[in-house]
């Protein structure tokens, strides 16, 4: 730092005293002054300064190589005189991102990473500037390279660069990229900042990145799901979720239903060539509606399951608006299924608001803007289907099949029993005497009549039998839980006289 002289107060006024020659008061400011303590004072303050300034000079050079050497040493040049070629990256594909670089660097021939010192400053910086301050004052030395773990499968992970110059020959070319993960809390996306002195290298090398993303990103064949960031729009972040296999036996629906969801979904991704040859599309979406309870989940968790290599993306609840970015990576990424939990709370009827949904738009867009050809599954769910928007429940290449998932009747209630039975020794009385007691329920009731009949044996300390099973559908039928019959998706009026004892 260095202390620079101040423009002059005395400006526009006469030779001895104010503007209008009359001695000032004041007259002795911001003049050269003859008081020899003053004078000492600023040459002893002049001198600190100097002081100051060679020592700061000092441990700039004690730190080492600033990135402008290595860079000039690297490129040939002075890297100044070279632009820079950005492309962003999202949190959602850092590590793609990284993956790409590091097969891209290999496949020419290998490079050498270098970090970045300069502390929170150099995360808010351009390469450019970096280069610049560096050049000038030296302000950011070579250092560590910056690593973060991040997941790439429910139980994988992998170091990657998050903050780092790679140095290598591209074509013969040399090059220096900067990687740089996103900062969802400051609202920064990640970026890939290229320097060369030939541009066209540069772009070339790219769009080979763009094509190593795709083809080796860790989310192919996966099963994720995003969440969206607490500091603004976009995505905050991804989840890999394991895929459990739900065999068709314990998803439990009328004759027929399942079969055609099947061949909707997975039977279009399995005979996508034939389809393709015969002029077809593949790009489709099924609507799964009914009370809540029922078995929409269950039975998309089927379909995941029996679509391996497929990528799947499921969104829920408040990352529903990020369908838009999930219909981008499921283009990229197909064959692809996605999910989109409880779509009425973004595809209400607009008749119902004062204003158009933006995430209607969102959706209709997201599956509008993928090609006919593209195999890439919309699969949603909803308990209001009498809200949902009518171009998107009936209008074709939307929507294209529509099933009910309604509550289970006597028959599909009996299954119900004896699915979540498993092991425990109740008789088939016994089972089929709960199914006729339990007119109206869901599949979760079910569910909870089993566990309940368990705990109940468990706390009266014998093993589970009928009469547990039975005190059980009587417990839960009775009229004080109405409340958890609602919860449970079931009718909260359910009233069955078997259920009160004279």
């Amino acid at each position: 730092m260095r202390l620079e002289p101040g423009p002059s107060s005395t400006s526009g006024a006469a030779p001895d005293g104010g503007l209008d020659g009359t001695p000032d008061q004041g007259e002795d400011v911001g003049r050269p002054t003859h008081d020899p303590g003053v004078r000492d004072f600023l040459a002893t303050f002049s001198a600190f300064m100097e002081t100051a300034n060679e020592q700061a000079q000092r441990q700039r050079t004690d730190v080492g190589p600033s990135v402008a050497d290595v860079l000039r040493e690297h490129l040939g040049t002075d890297p100044r005189s070279i632009a820079v070629v950005t492309e962003t990256v999202s949190a959602l594909r850092s590590v793609d991102a990284d993956v790409a670089i590091e097969a891209v660097v290999a496949r020419h021939g290998g490079g050498r990473v270098v970090g970045v010192g300069g502390g929170e400053q150099r995360m808010h910086t351009s390469f450019s500037e970096i280069v610049e301050h560096s050049a000038l004052w030296r302000q950011f030395p070579v250092g560590a390279v910056d690593y973060a773990r991040a997941a790439t499968g429910p139980e994988s992970e992998r170091r990657t660069v998050s903050f780092g110059l790679h140095l290598f020959a591209y074509a013969g070319t040399p090059v220096a990229l900067l990687q740089r993960a996103a900062n969802p809390r400051h609202g920064d996306e990640g970026s890939v900042e290229v320097m060369c002195p030939q541009e066209d290298a540069a772009l070339s090398l790219l769009a080979e990145l763009r094509a190593a993303m795709v083809e080796h990103s860790v989310l192919r064949g996966q099963v994720v799901t995003f969440t969206a960031s607490d500091y603004g729009a976009q995505a905050g972040g991804m989840t890999f979720l394991p895929r459990d296999r739900v065999p068709a036996t314990d998803v439990v629906l009328p004759d027929g239903t399942l079969s055609r969801i099947e061949r909707q979904v997975l039977g279009v991704a399995r005979h996508r060539s034939e389809l393709l040859a015969a002029g077809q599309h593949l790009k489709r979406g099924v609507l799964l509606y009914g009370p809540p309870g029922t078995g929409k989940t269950h039975t998309d968790r089927h379909l995941v399951g029996e679509s391996p290599g497929t990528t799947v993306i499921v969104l829920a609840g408040g990352a529903l608006r990020l369908v838009r970015l999930a219909a981008e990576t499921a283009r990229a990424l197909q064959p692809a299924i996605i999910v989109l939990e409880d779509c009425d709370l973004i595809a209400e009827d607009r008749s119902f608001h004062d204003g158009p949904q933006p995430l209607l738009f969102e959706v209709l867009d997201a599956m509008d803007g993928l090609g006919s050809d593209s195999d890439v599954a919309f699969v949603l769910t909803t308990n209001r289907a009498d809200l949902l928007e009518r171009a998107l429940a009936q209008r074709p290449g939307r929507v294209d099949l529509a099933v009910e998932i309604p509550l289970p009747d006597a028959s599909a209630r009996l299954r119900l029993f004896e699915l979540y039975r498993g092991e425990l020794p109740f008789t088939s009385g016994a089972l089929a005497d709960a199914a006729d007691r339990t007119d109206g329920v869901t599949a979760s009731f079910v569910k909870e009549v089993v566990r309940r009949a368990v705990l109940r044996a468990v706390e009266a300390g014998h093993d589970v039998g009928d009469e547990d099973l039975g005190s059980a559908v009587h417990e839960m039928t009775a009229d004080a839980e109405r409340i958890t019959r609602s919860l449970l998706g079931s009718s909260p009026d359910l009233l069955a006289e078997e259920t009160f004892e004279p």
